[in-house]
């Protein structure tokens, strides 16, 4: 357990090119909402204090928070000002945690581990503000990562908004994950000011208020570009669902799970299944679901919220 450390989850986003009812951060990556991966990861890394800033239909939002064991506070972003405004909303919350750490994150960005959030909170990197980066092929809508010519450190994040071209050329970029010194955090946040060309605050604008004050600022790279990847529309939701889909499949089978045909095969992040067991084509398993080991599975069928024992044969 992190016992000085704290998150703040950036959920207001409307995702209107989704074409649904619901929140973006609420589709679904393996029949699970974006925002519970995003939880699972906080909490994998030993985090506690977790707060959701909320926006767009904020009540689907909350009716999912109080579905899970998890215990979450909420804050609403009321207008949509920026990632620096959303952490401004934040601040009460903030400030019952000023003697601790806080990691800040994307809800619509499912794909941080665990592990990066522990190495950024480990003494190892122990700025005011560490920026969690990922080299990337396109890094078109990205922040871009600027470092010192000289030290290579980092001196700067701009918003693609606002980059000249020459800046536009540069593939590291912004995750949108933070791991700040809580009170050098509110002190920056305090200070932000709207950008002249978009009327946002930017979080990233922290970085230059930081460095102007004398604070210590650094970057982390992430071990996988994954880590920065989200969804604005269904294509790209479809595109994590198939990443996802080969993480889980690829973690089964190096724990002994037997998938000779990968086709159809669609197995939930919260699944588990014992070694030896064969998955055949076309076998979906969802929800919270246990097979022992040894057992086989399918062809073609649906298995759902199952406690399935040892040496169980479950064909169509």
């Amino acid at each position: 357990m992190q016992q000085n450390a704290c998150a703040v989850i950036l959920a207001g986003g409307e995702g209107k090119r989704m074409k649904s009812d619901k929140p973006k951060v609420l589709s679904e990556v393996l029949f699970k909402p974006m925002l519970g991966w995003v939880i699972d990861t906080v909490r994998s890394a030993g985090i506690e204090h977790i707060c959701v800033v909320t926006g767009s239909k904020r009540e689907y939002v909350e009716e999912y928070l109080r579905s899970l064991s998890v215990p979450t506070e909420t804050v609403f972003q009321s207008e949509r000002l920026g990632t620096g405004h959303a952490v401004m909303t934040a601040l009460p919350f903030l400030k019952q945690h000023t003697d601790s750490k806080t990691v800040i994150l994307n809800g619509d960005a499912p794909f941080v581990s665990a592990d990066t959030l522990q190495s950024v909170l480990s003494d190892q990197y122990d700025n005011a503000c560490t920026v969690v980066s990922a080299e990337v092929s396109d890094p078109f809508g990205y922040g871009r990562i600027l470092r010192d010519s000289q030290s290579d450190s980092l001196s700067g994040i701009v918003e693609e908004k606002e980059a000249t071209d020459e800046i536009r050329r540069i593939k590291e970029v912004n995750s949108g994950v933070y791991c700040f010194k809580t009170d050098a955090l509110i002190e920056a946040v305090s200070a932000l000011q709207k950008s002249p060309l978009t009327g946002e605050y930017y979080l990233t604008d922290t970085i230059t208020i930081l460095k102007e004050k004398g604070k210590t600022v650094g970057v982390c790279q992430a071990e996988s570009a994954d880590s920065v990847l989200g969804a604005n529309d269904c294509f790209q939701l479809q595109e994590l669902n198939e990443i996802a889909r080969q993480k889980v499949m690829k973690a089964m089978m190096e724990c002994g799970v037997i998938i000779p045909c990968p086709d159809g095969v669609i197995i939930g992040a919260d699944v588990s299944i014992g070694k030896g067991t064969v998955i055949l084509p076309s076998s979906v398993i969802r929800g919270n679901t246990t097979i022992g080991a040894g057992c086989e599975i399918g062809p073609a069928v649906l298995i759902e919220n199952a406690d399935i024992p040892d040496g169980t044969v479950c064909r169509r």
